[in-house]
């Protein structure tokens, strides 16, 4: 009997959920599955990475950063 291997999708270190209606709006940021803070602006992610020793150098790699609910654009609630 052969095995198939099953597709395994890495969970990135760093996850920013979708925009929470505030004043001003904001976005709940996890690392490593936890609830890290919130983040406002792209800054705050990057401020957030550094605290946790995580280099990004590319908001847009899904090996080290998941965008739920939009991308590193959307910072208001639809």
């Amino acid at each position: 009997m052969t095995e198939v291997a099953s597709p395994h999708i890495p969970r990135p270190r760093i996850l920013v959920l979708g925009v929470q209606p505030g004043s001003p709006p904001f976005r709940v940021v996890e690392i490593d599955g936890e609830v890290v803070g919130e983040a406002r602006k792209i800054t705050d992610v990057l401020e957030a990475a550094a605290a946790f020793g995580i280099p990004v150098h590319d908001l847009d790699d899904p090996d080290v950063i998941r965008w739920v609910g939009g991308d590193k654009f959307t910072w208001a609630a639809h």
